[in-house]
């Protein structure tokens, strides 16, 4: 796994190595101002990324293809808010990579645990191009992308990090937002917190 997506290609498959529901916030300017160590101040500021450790460690990742343990069987089981599902189809539904390659990237899965894409039916392979397209649209319409990639990762070689529950990436891209941060500090840097990014595509994602 924007997971994705999302790194080093512009699609990753490491967006389930850790229940979406379990977002943690940074720590506030004055939650590490009260936080005493030894130290002396300088003149840069820190990134602070603690959600990575759970995707370093793999949690979260089911240890087998089996439905059991998979988060995209069990995310639609969660709250809209709790699971960062942004909309929800007949057969597929759209939710925030938990890894994003850059805000707002989305991914499309199917509720039904399916690997392959070849084993879709017409009517989930219909729906799932069908919320690609809103997703573009919502995307542009909330933070207007220079561009977009969007695909898929089939199996573990190409980098699917839950290879066995098919998944479509929608990444939105802008000019310049592959920077030397992730080229060389493997870092993302996101300007809006998972949740507030959920709820601004929400809100924009058209009613049924």
């Amino acid at each position: 796994m924007v997971s994705a997506a999302a790194s080093g290609e512009p699609v990753r498959g490491d967006e389930g190595a850790q229940p979406h529901g379990s977002v943690r916030q940074q720590p506030s300017p004055d939650e590490l101002a009260a936080q005493d160590g030894a130290g002396i101040p300088d003149g840069f500021q820190r990134l602070w990324m603690p959600h990575r450790m759970a995707y370093i460690k793999g949690e979260g990742k089911p240890a087998n293809g089996d439905e059991d343990g998979c988060p995209f069987c069990r995310i639609p089981k969660l709250s809209d808010a709790d699971g960062l599902i942004v909309a929800r189809g007949d057969l597929v539904y759209a939710v925030l990579n938990l890894y994003p390659y850059n805000a707002g990237h989305l991914l499309i899965c199917p509720y039904r645990h399916v690997a392959d894409y070849t084993e879709l039916t017409p009517a989930e392979t219909a729906e799932v191009a069908t919320f690609t397209q809103r997703a573009m649209t919502v995307i542009r319409s909330v933070s207007a992308p220079h561009g977009f990639n969007i695909g898929m990762n089939m199996g573990h070689v190409a980098g699917a990090g839950i290879a066995a529950h098919l998944h479509q990436h929608v990444v939105p891209r802008w000019g310049g937002d592959a920077n030397f941060m992730p080229i060389i500090g493997h870092t993302k840097v996101l300007p809006e917190l998972l949740g507030d990014t959920r709820a601004l595509l929400a809100a924009a994602w058209p009613a049924r």
